[in-house]
Formats: structure tokens, sequence, C-alpha cells
């Protein structure tokens, strides 16, 4: 088929790179023209294991092209994904359309009969309608139809899950509509792989519902390593007993910091400001928001007790920026917000990601950058572990303890087992686990 995707982001990239890796002919279409010139040499805006060499071959074997004219793609596509971003307007949780609507009028004006316009941007449910009567108004001599395919890609993984996903959803008003988009995808999977044919309104909602839910299983399972920490339990055998009952299931129950990234915050806040409108409150899910916004400040206290009950005037190094291991992205991370409180605390803090380093920001203004995580950990008062890249597990624990000036790690993702750190000599604190101190290892006040 011939497809145009337009936005050229990371649900766009993985999205027309996949599609053509399928043997479809595909253009994807950005109107940031400092982004489509990277890409026309082969470099990537964001980070997504694997991405960069599949977009490569596919443009050298033609069958993926990039542009900032609507017109280069839109004219003779059978199949237009839309795939720009959907932000939070403000702080009262609205989405803000502007991005999508604006792609819309530009697609409507392009476009020819017969196209098929799949809405892939995590909207409100009823947005496929607004966009339905928009095309109307814009050209009522039109036929085309809106069909919502919400994305379910995590980052780091987003390849697998586009090329074997565990469904794909597809909300459609027109059966003609639908059947061109089902035809698609089972270009590209097997039969085993279900799809789950919807109207529009259902599949929108099905996106929001997911992430609700997924957030839910995080703010539960951290709130249980709370308990497990008063009780004197273990949270790792908590998720591992009740995660191998396949009525609950084992993923999503790793306790941590808080959820965070580009998805999960902006899409339980939408969910509630839609399920408000209708005169509804979503209990369970308002529970898990507020304990995830208040997780972070329960961290930096975790830390301060670490550090003898103050960070103030103390150097901190920091290990993990990003909200999840297998990205860049640092959108919502709750490690970003972390290193903010403490700051404002009074810490210093030197920080190192293996990923994230070129897209700092204003942040490389609060914090010293290291170039490598023993680097990082040199003279400082204390680790404290915030995303769990696989290479932190590791790291030279012996070499750790002699460079820092206070025996002290705080890991709040759970890297390492305890024993192998109170071998190590040093005092350890982890989330919903006892804290394990090594021969002789505690906080020193004469060391400062």
């Amino acid at each position: 088929m011939r497809i145009a995707v337009v936005g050229c982001g990371y649900v766009g990239l993985v999205t027309g790179a996949c599609f053509a890796a399928s043997g479809h002919q595909v253009v994807c279409i950005d109107m940031d023209a400092a982004k489509i010139a990277l890409l026309h040499q082969g470099k990537l805006p964001i980070y997504e294991p694997g991405l960069d060499r599949m977009i490569v071959r596919s443009v050298e074997e033609g069958r993926l092209d990039f542009s900032t004219e609507y017109a280069a793609g839109i004219g003779d596509a059978e199949v237009v994904f839309v795939t720009v971003g959907t932000p939070m307007a403000g702080q009262d949780g609205r989405t803000d359309l502007t991005y999508v609507l604006n792609a819309v009028a530009d697609v409507a004006a392009c476009m020819g009969d017969h196209a098929v316009i799949v809405i892939k941007s995590t909207v409100p449910v009823g947005t496929g309608d607004e966009i339905a009567r928009k095309i109307r108004l814009l050209r009522s001599e039109l036929d085309c139809a809106v069909v919502s395919n919400p994305e379910f890609l995590r980052e780091g993984a987003a390849i697998a899950d586009f090329m074997q996903p565990d469904r794909i959803v597809i909300g459609a008003e027109e059966a003609a509509a639908r059947d061109v988009v089902v035809k698609l995808y089972r270009t590209m999977v097997g039969q085993d792989v279900p799809i789950v044919c919807t109207g529009r309104r259902t599949a929108e909602l099905i996106k929001y519902a997911a992430n609700a839910y997924l957030v839910a299983k995080i703010s539960f399972i951290n709130e249980m390593a709370d308990l497990c920490e008063s009780i004197e339990a273990d949270v790792e055998d908590v998720a591992l007993g009740i995660g191998l009952d396949h009525r609950i299931g084992s993923a999503f129950l790793k306790p941590g910091p808080g959820y965070g990234g580009s998805c999960f915050p902006k899409d339980t806040q939408a969910l509630l400001v839609t399920a408000e409108a209708h005169g509804r409150h979503l209990r369970i899910v308002e529970a898990a928001a507020t304990v995830n916004n208040a997780r972070r400040h329960d961290m930096v206290r975790k830390i301060a007790d670490a550090c003898g009950g103050t960070v103030d005037g103390k150097m901190l190094a920091v290990l993990g920026l990003t909200f999840k291991p297998g990205t860049d992205d640092l959108r919502e991370s709750p490690a970003v917000a972390i290193v903010h409180l403490l700051v404002a605390e009074g810490a210093r803090i030197r920080a190192f990601d293996p990923a994230a380093m070129p897209r700092l920001g204003d942040l490389a203004g609060e914090v010293t950058l290291a170039e490598t995580a023993y680097g990082c950990v040199q003279d400082a008062d204390a680790l404290v572990i915030l995303t769990d890249w696989p290479e932190f597990a590791g790291l030279d624990l012996l070499r750790i303890r002699k460079s820092l000036r206070q025996p002290v790690v705080v890991d709040l993702r759970n890297v390492f087992a305890p024993k192998q750190v109170a071998e190590a000599g040093l005092f350890y604190t982890s989330i919903g686990r006892m804290p394990v101190r090594g021969s002789e290892a505690r906080w020193s006040a004469a060391a400062e």
C-alpha cells in the first residue's frame, strides 16, 4: 500500500519504518525542516534501539522517504497515519489538540477520495468524531473515513511492540475503512495476533484504560513496598508471589520512584478530565495518580534519611536520569523531578546517564555532568540510582566503595542484590527491602 505518516516523532518514525520494512511504500512528513534534513542524512532525532538501521535499510531500498511537503505523499496515499504530539494544555490535565487538528486540516487539503485517515496520536474520547466533522466542513465533497488506531509502544522496545504486538485495536464507523486497516496490518502480523475491531470512541478509550490500569499497578506495588519496609517484608517476593497468579501477571509490579514518561502522566490526567466532564469520578485512577505525585517527595526523604537526615551541602552521585532504561526520553521523568527536589533541599548533584546527556537542556545548569558512572561517583557523599540501566548492575561495588567519601548507596530501582552490597561494605537502602549495612559501614559525620 501507499502510506503517508504525518509526524516524525517517536510514534511516527516507528510506524513509518515498520510498515516500510514490511514492504509498503511510505513517506513520513514533518514541518520541521531540520528534522527532515537529519533523517535524510540517516540520523535520528530520537533514541530507539535498532530503529536507525531499519530506517537506513528501507531508504536505501526505496520504500521510505521523508518530506516537509504534504502534497508529496498525501495525494495518492491509500492510508494516512496522523502521529503528531498531544501534550497537556495546562495543569488541569486537558489535552492540547492543536497539532492534531492542524495536521488533519493539512491532510484534508491534499488527500484524494477513498483514502483512510488513521489517528494514531493519543486523543480524548470523541476526537475522531470531531476530526470527521472538521474534514466535512473543509471538503464536503471528499469521500474519506477516520479510523482510531491507538499505539501501545514501549520506548526501548518499540520495534518489537509494533511488529509483534499483543493486539491491534481498530476503531471505525465504516466497514470499508476498517477492512483497509485490517488488511494493512495483516500484511505485517500473523493470524495469531488478535485484531480488536470496535467503534471509534471505544478504541480511543481502550488506550486510556490500558494506561490507567498499568498506572494503578505501579502505584499499588509502590504502596506495598512502603508497607514491606514497615513490617520487615520483601516486596520483590511479594511481587513474585502475586505476579505468578495469571489473573494478575508480573508486568509493572516492580517498585521504584513512580511512573513517568511521555504517556502515563498526561494520559492519566486526560482520562480523569474526560470522566469529570461526564459527571464521573474514577476513584481508583485518582488514587493511583495521588500516590505517584507523592512518591518523588517520599524518595527525597528516603535519600535524606540515608544521608544522616539531610542532603543539604552534600554531593550526591546520581546514576540515571531518563524515565526508564533503553531511551533518552526525559519527559516527566521521576529521576529528573527528584533531582530538582534534591537541589531545592541544598544538595549538590553530579549525574551520569548512558543516553540522555546530550538532551539535558536546563537540567545541565543545575547539575555537574560526569562522563562515566565511575567518574560520577568519585568523592561523592552518596550514590543514588534513579534509573535501572542494565550496565549499572555490573558496576564494581568495591571500586564504588573506595571512590565514595561515605559508604552510602540509595538504590531506588533495586538494581543490586542486598547481600552483594553488604559484602562490599556499603550502607544500602533500596525499595521495599530492609536496609543493609556492610561491616562497619554507616554514615559518619566526621567524614563530612
